[in-house]
């Protein structure tokens, strides 16, 4: 039977990661307060920036459910298997 390795991300990759897109979005943020151009530009790139991080969640989600469908797929498919080779007699004789 052959073991999935679930791979742990660290708390400081965690940390990492959410520093860093607390910057990116500060910045993003701030970079469009103070663009010198007419409020409803600034209106117009902030809702985009909004757009884009939400739908940037919602990919990241995406990928990681179907990640986990497939481990379980093949956890399913591994143990039918294995049930299979078990009740499996290779000196046993049909029909006698």
């Amino acid at each position: 039977m052959t073991k999935v390795i679930q791979q742990q991300t660290t708390a400081a990759y965690a940390a990492q990661a959410a520093i860093s897109f607390g910057l990116a979005l500060g910045a993003m943020v701030v970079g469009v307060a103070y663009l010198p151009v007419d409020a409803w530009v600034r209106a117009f790139l902030a809702v985009g920036l909004l757009y884009v991080v939400t739908a940037t969640f919602t990919l990241a989600k995406v990928i990681r459910d179907r990640q986990q469908e497939g481990q379980v797929s093949n956890r399913v498919d591994q143990a039918r298997l294995d049930k299979l080779l078990a009740e499996h007699d290779p000196f046993k004789v049909e029909g006698m």
